[in-house]
Protein backbone atom coordinates (compact mmCIF):
# COMPACT_ATOMS: atom_id res chain seq x y z
CA UNK A 1 0.00 0.00 0.00
CA UNK A 2 1.01 3.56 -1.05
CA UNK A 3 0.66 6.72 1.27
CA UNK A 4 -1.63 8.07 -1.16
CA UNK A 5 -3.98 4.49 -0.93
CA UNK A 6 -3.49 5.34 2.58
CA UNK A 7 -5.24 8.81 2.22
CA UNK A 8 -7.92 7.98 -0.10
CA UNK A 9 -9.29 5.62 2.21
CA UNK A 10 -9.10 7.86 4.95
CA UNK A 11 -10.75 10.29 2.80
CA UNK A 12 -13.36 7.65 2.08
CA UNK A 13 -14.25 7.10 5.94
CA UNK A 14 -13.97 10.39 7.34
CA UNK A 15 -14.29 12.81 4.46
CA UNK A 16 -11.69 15.60 3.44
CA UNK A 17 -11.22 17.82 4.92
CA UNK A 18 -11.65 16.03 8.58
CA UNK A 19 -9.61 13.01 7.43
CA UNK A 20 -6.38 15.54 7.14
CA UNK A 21 -7.19 16.98 10.88
CA UNK A 22 -7.88 12.87 11.81
CA UNK A 23 -4.39 12.03 10.91
CA UNK A 24 -2.92 14.89 12.23
CA UNK A 25 -4.58 14.81 15.58
CA UNK A 26 -5.91 11.24 16.92
CA UNK A 27 -3.42 9.47 18.77
CA UNK A 28 -3.60 5.59 18.19
CA UNK A 29 -2.04 2.88 20.95
CA UNK A 30 -1.46 0.59 17.94
CA UNK A 31 0.67 3.02 16.02
CA UNK A 32 2.88 3.44 19.81
CA UNK A 33 0.93 6.51 21.13
CA UNK A 34 1.35 8.19 17.55
CA UNK A 35 -0.91 9.75 14.88
CA UNK A 36 -0.82 8.36 11.21
CA UNK A 37 1.03 11.68 10.31
CA UNK A 38 3.88 10.89 13.35
CA UNK A 39 3.59 7.34 11.80
CA UNK A 40 4.25 7.62 8.68
CA UNK A 41 7.42 10.26 9.36
CA UNK A 42 8.78 7.61 11.55
CA UNK A 43 8.61 5.07 9.07
CA UNK A 44 5.84 2.55 9.95
CA UNK A 45 4.71 0.80 6.58
CA UNK A 46 1.14 2.07 5.11
CA UNK A 47 -0.24 -0.97 5.63
CA UNK A 48 0.34 -1.16 9.21
CA UNK A 49 -0.95 2.33 9.58
CA UNK A 50 -4.11 1.35 8.21
CA UNK A 51 -4.57 -1.59 9.87
CA UNK A 52 -4.61 0.45 12.95
CA UNK A 53 -7.01 3.09 11.66
CA UNK A 54 -9.39 0.87 10.29
CA UNK A 55 -9.20 -0.88 13.83
CA UNK A 56 -9.47 2.66 15.96
CA UNK A 57 -12.49 3.37 13.46
CA UNK A 58 -13.97 0.05 14.18
CA UNK A 59 -15.17 -0.14 10.45
CA UNK A 60 -16.17 -4.01 8.41
CA UNK A 61 -13.96 -6.72 7.69
CA UNK A 62 -14.59 -5.97 4.17
CA UNK A 63 -12.88 -2.08 4.53
CA UNK A 64 -9.64 -4.13 5.69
Amino acid sequence: MREAELRGLLDRHLSFPSSVLWAQSHVMAGLGQRTVNEALSAGVPCKQVWRSAWAELELPDADL
